[in-house]
C-alpha cells in the first residue's frame, strides 16, 4: 500500500521516538497533521513560529532528543528564522521542518514561493529542500542524525507531501559521540582549565577535572560564574571543549599572554586533577561562587519597588525542590536571575543573547519533566514577545510559573545610556507599569500584580499548587545587572 510523503515523514519521525512536534498550522504543512493522526505524534500548536522553535530549542537541550518544530511556508518560515539564531549559539539538537511552495510551480509565482533553504543555511548546521516522496525519509533521518550537531532545516514542497509513495519508513541510525584525546598538556599544567560550549555542557562525563560552561552572551562577564575573569587570566593552560574562542572569551585576550590554548569537539573522559592541581580547582570554585555577602540581607525601603535579589530570595524556594527546572531570559533582570538562583537543570536564552523565549521554553520543560517544578524568570519587556504563548500553556496543561520583573523599562538599554551617555539623555525606553497578571488572567492562566515580597511568597505557593500556569507580575527598581 502507497503512503503519501507526509506519511513517510511523519512515520519516520515517530519510529526515531519523537513524541512531540511544535507547530502552527498553514496551508503548506496540512498533510503533515493529517499524517500525525496515524503516526500518533502529539501536535502542540503555539501562537506564533518563533515560539514552535524556542520550544523544540529547549526540548532539544534539556532532554537529548532533537526537537521537532513545524511550520508554513513563505511568511511562516521566516517568522521562524530569528529563533533558529538562539538555537544555533545553544547548539541545540533540533530540526526545523518548513512546507514550501510546489517544486512544480516554483520560478512561476507560486504562493509564499521564497528561497527557505537558502535564508536558513547561516542559521543551521545543515539545510536543504525535499525533491520527492521517494526519498522524503531519508531526508528526516538525514536531519534527526545531523541535528546531534545544532539546528537543522528541512523544508517539505506540497507537492512532495501529497505525492504518493513505495517508498518505506526509515529507520534513524544515531552515530555514536566520538571521544576526544585529552592533550598531554593538560595533565601536567600547573592551572589548567577546562571550558565547555552548549553541547559539551551537557555531554555526559564521569569524574575527572572540573569543566566551566559558558552559554551567557556576557561572556566572561557571566554573572552566574561570579569571578570568573579572575580565573581565566590565572590559567596557564585551558582546553576548550566545543568553544568558540569568540567575543565571550574576548578572542582570546582573556587569557593570560602565555596561556596554552587547546581545542577539542568533545571528550567524555576527563583526567583526574593531581594532587597539585587540587588547590588550584579549589581556588577556581571558590572564584565561580563568589557573590557580594550584602545580597543576603538586601531588602528594599517600605513602599519601594523591590530589588530583583528579594525576588530571587523567594524563587529560589521553588527551584530547592527535586528535579526543579530554572528557565531565565536575557536583559537585567534575567542576569540577576541567573546570578542569584541555581537548579538542577536549566536552560536561558543562550550566547545568541536574544530574548523573548523564556515562556516557550518553560511549557517545553514542562512537557519534557511533568512532575518537576518549572519556574521562569523574564523582565517585562521580553514578555512581549510571546505573552499569547500562555494561551498555549493552558491549552495543553503545562503548569509552569513565570516571575515577571517589571521595571516599566527597557533596563538593559537604559543602563547602556546611563554609562555611555548620562541620564539627561536616557530616553525613548520607558513601558508602561502594566498589570501582566490580570493580563494571564484574561487568557486563563493564574495571574498575580504584586508589589512586596509578602505578596510573591502568596503567589508562588498558590501557583505551584494550582495545576495551571502562573504569571506573578512583580513591581522591581531598576538596577543593573550584576558586576563583581
Amino acid at each position: 500500500m502507497s503512503l503519501r510523503g507526509a506519511d513517510v515523514l511523519a512515520r519516520t519521525l515517530a519510529a526515531a521516538g519523537v513524541r512531540n512536534v511544535f507547530t502552527l498550522s498553514g496551508n503548506h504543512v496540512m498533510p503533515v497533521f493529517d499524517a500525525a493522526l496515524d503516526a500518533k505524534l502529539s501536535l502542540i500548536h503555539v501562537r506564533h513560529e518563533a515560539a514552535a522553535v524556542h520550544m523544540a530549542d529547549a526540548w532539544g537541550r534539556l532532554t537529548g532528543e532533537p526537537g521537532i518544530a513545524l511550520v508554513t511556508g513563505g511568511p511562516g518560515h521566516a517568522n521562524a528564522l530569528g529563533a533558529l539564531y538562539t538555537a544555533l549559539a545553544a547548539q541545540a539538537p533540533m530540526v526545523l521542518i518548513s512546507g514550501h511552495a510546489p517544486l512544480d510551480e516554483l520560478g512561476k509565482g507560486a504562493f509564499q514561493e521564497m528561497p527557505q533553504s537558502d535564508l536558513a543555511a547561516p542559521l543551521t548546521v545543515a539545510s536543504w529542500t525535499a525533491q520527492s516522496a521517494e526519498t522524503i525519509g531519508d531526508d528526516v533521518a538525514r536531519a534527526l542524525r545531523e541535528a546531534r550537531k545544532g539546528p537543522v532545516h528541512l523544508s517539505v514542497p506540497s507537492d512532495v507531501l501529497d505525492s504518493r509513495t513505495d517508498a518505506q519508513v526509515r529507520q534513524v541510525e544515531i552515530p555514536t559521540p566520538t571521544t576526544a584525546k585529552i592533550p598531554p598538556e593538560l595533565v601536567n599544567a600547573k592551572r589548567p582549565l577546562v571550558i565547555a560550549g552548549p553541547a559539551a555542557m551537557r555531554a555526559r562525563r564521569m569524574g575527572g577535572m572540573p569543566v566551566i560552561g559558558m552559554e551567557s552572551p556576557r561572556g566572561v562577564n557571566d554573572p552566574s560564574l561570579g569571578k570568573l575573569a579572575e580565573v581565566l587570566a590565572k590559567a596557564d593552560v585551558v582546553l576548550l571543549l566545543g568553544k568558540p574562542l569568540d567575543f565571550t572569551l574576548k578572542f582570546g585576550k582573556a587569557f593570560a599572554p602565555d596561556c596554552r590554548i587547546l581545542n577539542a569537539d568533545a571528550a567524555q573522559v576527563l583526567p583526574e586533577p593531581s594532587l597539585a592541581q587540587r588547590a588550584w580547582f579549589q581556588e577556581v570554585d571558590a572564584a565561580l561562587r563568589y557573590r557580594p555577602a550584602e545580597w543576603a540581607s538586601l531588602r528594599s525601603a517600605a513602599g519601594a519597588p523591590l530589588h530583583p535579589v528579594e525576588v530571587c530570595r523567594e524563587v529560589q524556594k521553588l527551584l530547592d525542590a527535586r528535579d526543579a527546572v530554572f528557565v531565565a531570559d536575557g536583559g537585567e533582570f534575567g542576569q540577576w536571575a541567573q546570578a542569584c538562583l541555581r537548579a538542577p537543570r536549566r536552560v536561558i536564552n543562550g550566547v545568541a543573547g536574544s530574548i523573548g523565549s523564556a515562556l516557550p521554553f518553560a511549557a517545553a520543560a514542562k512537557l519534557a519533566f511533568p512532575d518537576a517544578p518549572v519556574v521562569a524568570l523574564l523582565g517585562d519587556g521580553t514578555l512581549g514577545f510571546h505573552l499569547s504563548e500562555l494561551d498555549t500553556a493552558v491549552r495543553y496543561g503545562l503548569g509552569y510559573v513565570a516571575v515577571v520583573g517589571n521595571d516599566a523599562c527597557w533596563n538593559a538599554e537604559h543602563q547602556i545610556q546611563l554609562r555611555a551617555y548620562g541620564a539627561a539623555r536616557a530616553h525613548g525606553l520607558d513601558l508602561l507599569p502594566t498589570q501582566y497578571g490580570s493580563v494571564a488572567s484574561a487568557l486563563g492562566a493564574q495571574g498575580a500584580d504584586v508589589s512586596t515580597a509578602e505578596g510573591l511568597a502568596v503567589a508562588l505557593q498558590r501557583f505551584t499548587a494550582g495545576g495551571k500556569p502562573g504569571l506573578v507580575n512583580v513591581m522591581i527598581e531598576r538596577a543593573a545587572a550584576p558586576r563583581y
